[in-house]
């Protein structure tokens, strides 16, 4: 019997970590060159704890913290990491395991084990930090320890310092390496790049199969459970990116859908559109994907004229992503794109300029129209120190609002929701009521809503999108149907050496 995936989980070189290293040595080492300060001290991570359960002992699958795994690429927990400006050799410190480690957990490994798997200069055990970084010191006073503290804008949350016995014995500076550690993690290197192709190309291919699979009368928690089957066994995958989204019928219209409180668990129906947000990640490095289309296989008229709404707006960002172009303008093209095509199908009237000004694009669309993606799914770097949120309605969710650079990996997600919260507001407001037609848009309550998400990396004159599903409406129909959609893997073509 033929398998249903033509991919295999790709090798993951370690070289990777250490050219990540590299780059925010050489970053780290300009800065300083720049601030007068002298080239020694060491950059020091703490890498992520094992959590238990509450008060239980049931200890959660461990997934290691994203700065600690972007530059050791450590899967264990309870690990340090260090790395000399001055020499630019780097150091682990793993934990000191008990004896009986051995018969609950496996066998101890060597110091050795973790220096050859991980390429770093040496390994030592974490109760011996303080000592072997003043013996590997080679200045003057005290050791500088530049430590990660700093926002996360999408989160709000602030990165933990690392701490240890000895600590005091150190100058700590928590301001410089956050910026610029996460401005490394902006662009991705080619061996970056691979993995996340990687994760979209088993998404995708995942993403098939849960289409092809899908029938009225299903659980939504079914076709999650399709997906992530398909991913973990076929591509290795243990860890999605994020909580799956498996939303039908008017529950498409709920953004984070798929939570503890709405856990995806409605029973599909025939005439429901379903909006599939699913991504598998690859060894730390993710992939974002939604996919939206009916459980029955076939499109109504109202379903099509919603898709191919959002569709032209998806294909029309592509089309203009590029190193210098304005996310924020790419966010305006495709509310602007979506108004156009309810305008044409007669559910709004009026200029769409003047929509536009007024921000109606927020109604149906309230998100932002995408976000960096690496080694979380909401990459960190999407606003710059110093840099504002936009403060319109639709445009103040915008993970980032930068300029495009070659090297960077963005989602590209336009969607049409229709949010009776957001909806019948604009319907009454006096600035905005004029716009809608009433009788059409009555009948699209309860619809819900269409997403479409690709991962696109940008390229010195374009971008290449790394996703691999279905797009059009034909395409859909035929694959559910039974019709072959193969994913053959792709190979990333050399980026210039500015990202590598």
């Amino acid at each position: 019997m033929a398998s249903p995936s033509s991919l295999s989980p790709t090798d993951v070189p370690m070289e990777l970590h250490a050219l990540n290293r590299n780059k925010l040595l050489d970053s780290f080492r300009h800065h300083l060159s720049l601030s007068s300060r002298p080239l020694h001290g060491f950059v020091f991570l703490q890498g992520g704890e094992e959590q238990n359960r509450h008060c239980t002992d049931h200890i959660e699958l461990f997934r290691q913290e994203s700065y600690f795994a972007y530059l050791f690429g450590v899967k264990e927990p309870g690990f340090y990491g260090a790395i000399d400006i001055a020499s630019g050799e780097s150091m682990l410190f793993a934990p000191r395991l008990p004896a009986d480690y051995a018969v609950w957990l496996g066998e101890i490994k060597p110091l050795s084990h973790f220096k050859e798997r991980y390429m770093v200069s040496s390994v030592y055990y974490t109760d011996e930090i303080s000592k072997v970084l003043h013996d590997q010191y080679k200045g003057s006073g005290k050791p500088s320890l530049y430590l990660l503290h700093g926002l996360n804008t999408d989160s709000n949350n602030y990165s933990k310092p690392a701490d240890f016995e000895g600590i005091d014995n150190f100058v700590a500076d928590l301001n410089t390496l956050h910026p610029i550690l996460t401005e490394c993690r902006v662009l991705k290197s080619a061996l970056e790049l691979a993995l996340i192709q990687f994760a979209n190309d088993i998404s995708s291919e995942a993403h098939v199969e849960v289409m092809r699979k899908t029938k009225v009368g299903m659980k939504e928690y079914q076709l999650e459970s399709l997906f992530l089957h398909h991913t973990y066994m076929y591509g290795g995958c243990r860890h999605c990116s994020y909580t799956c989204i498996c939303a039908t019928g008017d529950s498409s219209a709920v953004l984070h859908y798929g939570h503890a409180a709405a856990p995806n668990d409605k029973t599909l129906e025939d005439g429901d559109m379903a909006l599939l947000d699913m991504g598998a990640e690859y060894h730390f490095y993710g992939s974002d994907i939604t996919c939206s289309f009916p459980v029955n296989g076939k499109f109504t008229t109202d379903q099509s004229i919603v898709y191919n709404a959002v569709l032209r707006a998806h294909d029309a960002v592509i089309s203009n992503v590029r190193p210098g172009v304005s996310w924020v303008d790419m966010h305006k093209l495709a509310e602007r794109t979506i108004l156009e095509s309810l305008k044409e199908e007669r559910l709004l009237f009026g200029e769409i300029d003047a929509m536009v000004n007024e921000r109606l694009g927020a109604v149906f669309m309230p998100h932002g129209l995408g976000h960096l993606l690496g080694i979380d799914t909401h990459d960190p770097g999407g606003y710059l120190q110093g840099a504002e949120r936009p403060k319109e309605a639709g445009l103040k969710s915008l993970r980032t609002s930068r300029q495009l650079l070659e090297g960077m990996v963005i989602t590209v997600e336009p969607g049409c929701y229709f949010i009776d919260a957001l909806l019948l507001p604009a319907m009454e407001n006096t600035r905005t009521s004029k716009y809608f037609n009433r009788d059409q848009i009555s009948r699209f309550r309860g619809f819900g809503g269409v997403r479409i998400e690709s991962d696109v990396y940008v390229t010195c004159d374009g971008c290449v999108n790394m996703t691999k599903c279905p797009r059009e409406i034909k395409e859909i129909e035929a694959v559910m149907a039974g019709a072959p959609w193969p994913i053959n893997r792709t190979s990333i073509p050399s980026l210039s050496q500015k990202v590598a």
